[in-house]
């Protein structure tokens, strides 16, 4: 029971039977949202920020650089600072003015819950409670060694939210409210079911996703193939020249960052995705990028893989890195239309929304603290039906 007298069902019932949600959403100040380029969480959020928009709810986003997205955006940096991924100062400093900002609305216009992308944010959760307001944390990261650590530490502070069962299986012990995949909107990707004689590997140059993996099937192949990916930080940048460039050939090209615009069109037109992670990824936007645009994938098993692709429908997932070139082949018999179709009806950006939301109205119903100072006792139109 609340100090009101009402339970949090009640609570739930009269303050959100189904209403609008006002939702301070949180995403790093690294990367536009969407992002031009390269920005996994930022895709997602763009997604899942429009989709909420839609379904009637009010998003507050915080961030940093352009307003790209229906929510109402409350820029906290100048501008974007790709330069500084990694760097911890950003992270500390975002959190700090993220939790001002927050104080300021919940006191101006009331905020029912914060949804937080960053690393760094979920500090800010006690201070949120006491403003009355719980605190959800999507997980888009591994859940292995410090940062499994670092999660624990939470403890009962945040509600955390798998994109996978994967990683919420890593670590069951921590503190999950959900899981919820993320999502696209198919109708802002090409279908092309005539593919060029090229195989793509799209991500970031490290080890852990395994473009020099890629490069060795394809060679083996004997299909050209297209890198195109991040290799900004220094660790992408050794492992470039230790891994890729010595196996570089005549055939193969490397791309560099692809924008939006170039990213749609690289995987529209492969003959496959290659995927030769050897991590636990977490999700993987690339493969359902490739998918929804008629590209089956060629993967190595690990992370969610086989939670994302169906084996002999969409992809071919391997279990050693030497079955690759014989997948590279056997792909080009699947139907583009069922990559597609897969995609729509599991990773559709409407499926996003709901799925946050139904997580959403969980916690609230669980929360007795009067969802960000704002309850109010019921009427008796709420009370009876009656006006």
């Amino acid at each position: 029971m609340s100090p009101t007298g009402f339970s949090s069902s009640d609570l739930y019932s009269i303050e959100h039977n189904g209403g609008p949600l006002r939702i301070a959403m949180v995403v790093p100040p690294y990367f536009d949202v969407p992002p031009k380029a390269y920005g996994g969480v930022e895709a997602v959020v763009a997604e899942l920020v429009d989709s909420l928009c839609e379904r009637g709810h009010h998003v507050t986003l915080f961030g940093a650089g352009e307003a790209g997205t229906k929510a109402n955006f409350v820029p906290l940096w100048d501008r974007i600072v790709p330069e500084r991924l990694g760097d911890p100062f950003p992270e500390v400093v975002h959190a700090l003015r993220v939790r001002r900002a927050i104080e300021r609305l919940a006191d101006t216009e009331g905020i029912d819950l914060v949804h937080d992308h960053t690393f760094a944010g979920p500090l800010n959760a006690p201070a949120y409670a006491n403003l009355g307001l719980p605190t959800v944390v999507t997980v888009h990261g591994p859940v292995q060694d410090d940062c499994y650590r670092y999660y624990r530490e939470l403890g009962g502070e945040c509600s955390l939210i798998a994109i996978s069962d994967r990683q919420r299986e890593l670590a069951p012990d921590l503190g999950w409210a959900g899981r919820v995949h993320n999502a696209l909107r198919p109708d802002q990707w090409p279908f092309q079911p005539e593919k060029d004689n090229y195989a793509l590997f799209l991500g970031r140059f490290s080890m852990d996703k395994g473009p020099h993996l890629a490069l060795d099937a394809a060679h083996e192949a004997g299909i050209p193939l297209i890198l195109a990916g991040k290799c900004s930080e220094p660790p992408e940048i050794a492992y470039f020249e230790e891994y890729v460039r010595p196996r570089l050939t005549a055939d193969d090209h490397v791309f560099g960052l692809a924008d939006a615009t170039a990213k749609r069109k690289l995987l529209a037109g492969a003959r496959c995705l290659l995927f030769p992670i050897r991590w636990e990824e977490p999700f993987g936007m690339v493969m359902i990028e490739a998918m929804v645009c008629g590209t089956p994938v060629v993967a190595l098993r690990g992370g969610a893989v086989s939670e994302v692709l169906i084996d002999g429908v969409t992809a071919r997932i391997c279990e050693d890195p030497a079955e690759l070139p014989a997948a590279i082949h056997e792909v080009a018999t699947y139907d583009p239309a069922a990559c597609r179709e897969h995609v729509e009806a599991n990773f559709g950006a409407d499926t996003l929304g709901r799925g946050y939301e139904q997580v959403y109205r969980e916690i609230l119903a669980r929360t007795t603290i009067g969802y960000g100072g704002a309850f109010a006792m019921p009427s008796v139109a709420a009370t009876t039906g009656r006006a």
